[in-house]
């Protein structure tokens, strides 16, 4: 994920402190996290449109949390924490508002991306966003974080609160499943 350089982030999380430059430190903050936390949101929920909702409820829900921002985690993963959770509310609202079964959960992603007037993508692109959404979803978030984020493990555990043994089996698990379904397709 494209962030602040280590050294530079203290002095942004003391802006973002102080009510001063506050504000002009949150528009940096949107600035330099933007385009990560969409594609982020983007391969969970697979519409542009809902994407571009939910990456706002994640910078509004960060805007009205900064206070409770203790700087324990890094900037990038306290944002990719609220976008994710963000996420998985909106899928999780989604599921019970279609009524659709588990076996065809996965198919209606791929629909989806079938459908989506926002994907320009080689075949094998294609291909690849099919295999990835025919996973359970906690193997897809720790695909999509380690494989195109290329996020470290202990990162994806402070986001997602599982051990990192736990993210390297689902992750092994996930890439198996992937190289299965582009054997198959």
């Amino acid at each position: 994920m494209k962030s602040v350089l280590p050294k530079e982030e203290p002095q942004l999380i003391e802006r973002l402190r102080d009510p001063s430059t506050c504000r002009q430190a949150f528009n940096e903050v949107i600035r330099l996290y933007s385009e990560p936390l969409y594609w982020q949101i983007r391969r969970l929920v697979n519409s542009h449109d809902d994407t571009n909702d939910l990456l706002q409820n994640t910078f509004l829900k960060a805007w009205q949390s900064l206070d409770s921002f203790r700087g324990d985690a890094k900037l990038s993963t306290w944002l990719y924490k609220i976008a994710i959770n963000e996420s998985l509310t909106f899928l999780e609202r989604e599921k019970k508002h279609s009524d659709i079964s588990l076996d065809d959960e996965a198919s209606s992603i791929v629909h989806t991306i079938e459908a989506d007037e926002w994907v320009d993508g080689d075949e094998l692109s294609v291909k690849l966003r099919k295999a990835v959404a025919q996973l359970p979803e906690k193997q897809r978030i720790v695909f999509n974080m380690k494989y195109f984020d290329d996020m470290k493990y202990e990162e994806m555990s402070e986001i997602l609160g599982t051990s990192v043994g736990a993210l390297k089996s689902s992750y092994h698990f996930a890439v198996k499943k992937i190289e299965q379904y582009l054997e198959e397709n």
